[in-house]
């Protein structure tokens, strides 16, 4: 069966090549614009809206320090403590909230890096790095004093 001549069942041609074009990088070409399927380095990008940072560098650092922030507030969440008054069951809401909302945000940091940006790659490792090193490795925030728990991390309990 001849499809070519069927109304409505013609194929696209594909996208042109940015290869041949000199670009040499992976790009996907959508309806919205380009989005890029390799790192790039660069201050014009989209990183988890539409148009956001768009091309002003203002913009673009403070998306960093966002991306940064929230990667910092995911290594915090587990870390914290909160329910030491609260009863068994609210003790268990408090820390399964606690633990959606710390799912949640690694998530957003997720789909931030899937912008393919080098700067919001280094950022994201940059705040859990950071995270870490205050809430984490109990250098700046000591919560034993006995050393018991030396060798692990603190309990999610918050």
């Amino acid at each position: 069966m001849d499809h070519d001549h069927m109304p409505g069942m013609a194929t696209p041609p594909p996208p042109p090549s940015t290869a041949a074009a000199g670009g040499g990088g992976m790009e996907h070409h959508s309806p919205m614009g380009m989005t890029h399927m390799t790192f790039f380095w660069g201050k014009n990008s989209e990183i988890l809206f539409s148009g956001w940072p768009g091309t002003r560098t203002g913009m673009y650092v403070l998306a960093l320090v966002f991306v940064f922030v929230l990667a910092v507030i995911v290594e915090w969440l587990p870390h914290c403590r909160r329910t030491r008054n609260a009863g068994e069951f609210f003790g268990g809401l408090i820390r399964t909230v606690v633990h959606g909302t710390r799912i949640g945000l690694a998530y957003i940091v997720m789909l931030a890096i899937m912008s393919f940006n080098g700067g919001v790659f280094i950022v994201a490792v940059a705040g859990h790095i950071f995270g870490f090193f205050l809430f984490g490795s109990r250098l700046c925030f000591n919560k034993y004093s006995d050393d018991s728990h030396k060798d692990f991390p603190p309990p999610a309990t918050c």
